[in-house]
C-alpha cells in the first residue's frame, strides 16, 4: 500500500532577503529627520566604501557575485588568493571552472558559483573586449549577476547614485521608517524617493555599514546608535 506524501514546503528564493520581514515602524520618517539622518551618518563616516577588496570593475564583479549568502570577511580571504594569481576577465577564464574551484572552495554554493564567474569571463572577453559594462542591462545580462549586485557595481565602480537593497539596508529601511517595503525593489524605490541627492551616492554604504554593526538583525544597538532619536523602531533596546 502506497502512501501519498506529505505536501513540500516552498523553498524561499535565494534572490529576496524581504522573505524574512523586519519588523516595521510605527510610521515614515520625516524629510528632515531623513536629512539630518545622513548628515549624522556623513559625519561619523565621511567616505564610505565596500568592505569587498577590489582594485578594478572586474575585480569588484567577481568579489560581489562570490558574496552571495557569503560574508565579506570570507570573500576577501579568497580573492587575496585568487586575484594575484587571475584578476582578468582573460585570467580567469584561462583557469577554467576546475583551476577556479580551489580559491574560492571556502565560500558557500561555490560550485554554482564557479560556473558563473566562468560564464560571465567569456562573455566578457567575447562581447566587451574584457571590460565590465557600466550599463545595467548588460550586468543584469551576465550569469549570476542581478539587480543588486548590478546596482553595487554601478555605484561603486561608476560612481552612479543606485541603490542596492540586500538584508542589512532592508531591516534599516523597515525599522527605522526610512523607507518602508514589503520587498527589496519597493525598498530600493522608496529610498531612492526620499534620500536627498546630496547624500545618494554613498547612502548604500552607510545603510549597509549601520544594520551591520550598529542596527544588527537580533538586537539593534539603539544606546549606540546616532540616529536612535530620529528612528521610529518600536522596540528600541535600552542596553
Amino acid at each position: 500500500m502506497s502512501r501519498t506524501p506529505p505536501p513540500r514546503t516552498p523553498r524561499a528564493s535565494k534572490k529576496s532577503p524581504a522573505k524574512t520581514a523586519a519588523p516595521r515602524a510605527s510610521r515614515r520618517m520625516g524629510r528632515e529627520a531623513v536629512r539630518e539622518m545622513f548628515t549624522r551618518l556623513r559625519e561619523l563616516n565621511p567616505h564610505p566604501t565596500t568592505e569587498l577588496e577590489f582594485s578594478s570593475p572586474f575585480e569588484l564583479l567577481v568579489a560581489v557575485t562570490l558574496s552571495a549568502q557569503a560574508t565579506d570577511v570570507g570573500v576577501n580571504k579568497a580573492t587575496r588568493r585568487l586575484f594575484p594569481v587571475a584578476n582578468t576577465a582573460a585570467g580567469i577564464l584561462a583557469l577554467g571552472e576546475a583551476g577556479l574551484k580551489p580559491y574560492i572552495a571556502t565560500i558557500g554554493l561555490f560550485n554554482a558559483k564557479a560556473r558563473n564567474v566562468i560564464a560571465t569571463c567569456a562573455i566578457l572577453v567575447e562581447k566587451y573586449g574584457g571590460q565590465v559594462p557600466a550599463d545595467r542591462d548588460a550586468l543584469e545580462a551576465l550569469p549570476g549577476v542581478g539587480r543588486k549586485t548590478a546596482n553595487v557595481v554601478l555605484n561603486t565602480a561608476f560612481g552612479q547614485p543606485t541603490m542596492a537593497v540586500d538584508t542589512h539596508i532592508f531591516r534599516v529601511s523597515n525599522r527605522t521608517g526610512l523607507a518602508p517595503g514589503k520587498d527589496v525593489r519597493a525598498v530600493e524605490d522608496g529610498l531612492l524617493k526620499v534620500i536627498p541627492d546630496a547624500f545618494l551616492q554613498d547612502a548604500h554604504h552607510w545603510l549597509i555599514l549601520h544594520g551591520r554593526y550598529v542596527c544588527k538583525a537580533r538586537k539593534p544597538d539603539c544606546p549606540q546608535c546616532v540616529i536612535r532619536d530620529l528612528c521610529h523602531y518600536r522596540d528600541k533596546t535600552a542596553a
